[in-house]
């Protein structure tokens, strides 16, 4: 029997009716069942390293442009919770971030200085592979948006309109090519931990 194929557009107006807290703890389910997971976010933190304070800014620009029911707290802590799964029971997590990620500000000074020490220390937790695009390195592929890939069997994409899973096997290969082209360009390691170190004593 061939596996059902699909692209499954969810409008934030329908998702987020009931506000941010479900939304986050259906999203942490998924985190749960996942064993192997890559993502590359080109202009923000991603959310399984996102600070309490910087998860809170994200989502309180969330709630004030969509309109939607201001339950941020539900939805912060559901989103934190995502950090104690890296290193737990044979997870991977292999993730990619453009330099814009350390310098788009969220919740101000403080925060940001709180949230990319708290970077530079998951660099060296057990199960995480982080990758950091400088914003002059030479391109092996396009940027595109920012997507996760659970298991790789399925994407998950955020538009600025709706949420988008996606497991159609011929857009899960381009998406798998996608990430591969963006991992070349990235440095790990030392190199990424420079990167971090720097935003860090440009803050002002």
């Amino acid at each position: 029997m061939t596996t059902p194929q699909a692209r499954v557009h969810e409008a934030w107006s329908t998702v987020l009716r009931d506000g941010t807290g479900p939304v986050q703890d259906d999203f942490l389910g998924l985190v749960q069942r996942t064993k192997d997971s890559r993502h590359y976010c080109a202009e923000l933190v991603w959310g399984n390293l996102q600070t309490a304070d910087y998860a809170r800014a994200v989502l309180q620009r969330v709630v004030d442009f969509h309109g939607v029911p201001n339950d941020i707290e539900a939805g912060v802590a559901a989103r934190t919770a995502r950090a104690a799964l890296i290193g737990r029971d044979g997870r991977s997590y292999h993730t990619l971030l453009g330099e814009q990620a350390l310098r788009a500000r969220f919740g101000g000074v403080e925060v940001m200085r709180g949230q990319l020490a708290h970077l530079l220390a998951a660099t060296e937790r057990t199960g995480l592979l982080l990758g950091i695009i400088p914003s002059r390195a030479e391109l092996a592929g396009l940027p595109g948006h920012s997507f996760g890939i659970f298991d790789g069997r399925l994407v998950h994409v955020e538009t600025i309109a709706s949420g988008l899973d996606i497991t159609d096997e011929a857009d899960l290969a381009v998406y798998e090519k996608a990430f591969a082209l963006l991992q070349r360009s990235a440095v790990y390691g030392d190199a990424a931990r420079d990167l971090i170190r720097e935003e860090l004593a440009a803050l002002r």
